[in-house]
């Protein structure tokens, strides 16, 4: 049996208060690990920063390796877990930003990030889109990034899991106005690809927003294994059998049935 024990963190990140933040997901880190077994841990999108940064996002983005992620690798490599972050990434070019997600292995070091590929109208005044999809082979399984309004759109992660996701991680800033819809997305998500998924989402209010939270971790049938129903800090642990994606798999034949030739559109822009 391969077995993952998986916790998503439900935080209310301070508005451009960084140093509050990675402090309080530090005490969350070690927390958490002191209190049960855990592999990885998966905080919000942007819990680095808050959401609502607008131009600050440019003072407040950070390089990958940098401050932020020496800071928690730290805290990674003290508990031997692999640490799941939400924030701003500038390249060499001070002007190039990305909503990312970075994996922190339990060395340390920076084990892979994800750029966020669909965003929302207000972060492409900030952000740039990213493009690569690529799953992270880890030493506890083969790992799956998304970020937030990335779980509307199908193809990210049916893509990860052709390539070999096992577990999709999904840090997310989802209003509290579309929760209904964040609930049927997860499950349809890890319905339609036998895929486990660990969600982290965000809670509080920021000027503009309200975020739903209902953080989830879910079975490949879409079945809700834990879940954090209230808008409160907090956080839910799973341990995960990933035997059981072949075994469903098996089952369902869903994976086997695909017909690729027929979907010569799906890559199309509209």
């Amino acid at each position: 049996m391969r077995e993952l024990n998986i916790a998503v963190v439900q935080m209310e990140p301070e508005l451009a208060r960084m140093e509050a933040n990675v402090g309080k997901m530090a005490d969350f880190i070690a927390r958490i690990a002191t209190e049960q077994p855990v592999d990885i841990i998966v905080f919000p999108e942007l819990s680095v920063t808050g959401y609502e940064g607008g131009q600050r996002f440019a003072q407040m983005a950070q390089r990958v390796p940098g401050a932020v992620t020496n800071i928690l690798g730290q805290h990674a490599t003290e508990f031997g877990v692999y640490v799941l972050i939400g924030m701003a990434v500038k390249e060499k070019v001070e002007t190039v930003l990305y909503n990312s997600a970075v994996l922190i292995g339990p060395d340390g070091a920076v084990a892979g990030d994800y750029r966020k590929v669909h965003l929302q109208a207000e972060e492409r005044l900030v952000f740039r889109p990213g493009y690569r999809i690529a799953p992270i082979e880890t030493e506890v399984g083969v790992i799956g990034l998304m970020c937030g309004w990335d779980l509307t759109f199908p193809e990210i992660a049916r893509n990860l899991v052709l390539d070999g996701a096992e577990v999709l991680l999904l840090p997310a800033a989802w209003q509290a106005k579309d929760a209904d819809m964040w609930r049927t997305l997860l499950v349809a998500r890890a319905y339609e690809n036998d895929v486990f998924i660990a969600a982290a989402n965000r809670i509080g209010e920021e000027p503009s927003y309200t975020f739903a939270g209902q953080s989830a971790i879910l079975a490949p049938s879409g079945e809700v294994l834990a879940a954090l129903e209230e808008p409160e800090e907090g956080y839910v642990v799973v341990r995960l059998d990933l035997d059981e994606i072949r075994r469903r798999r098996e089952e369902t034949q869903i994976m086997l049935a695909r017909q690729p030739g027929s979907y010569r559109s799906i890559v199309k822009k509209y």
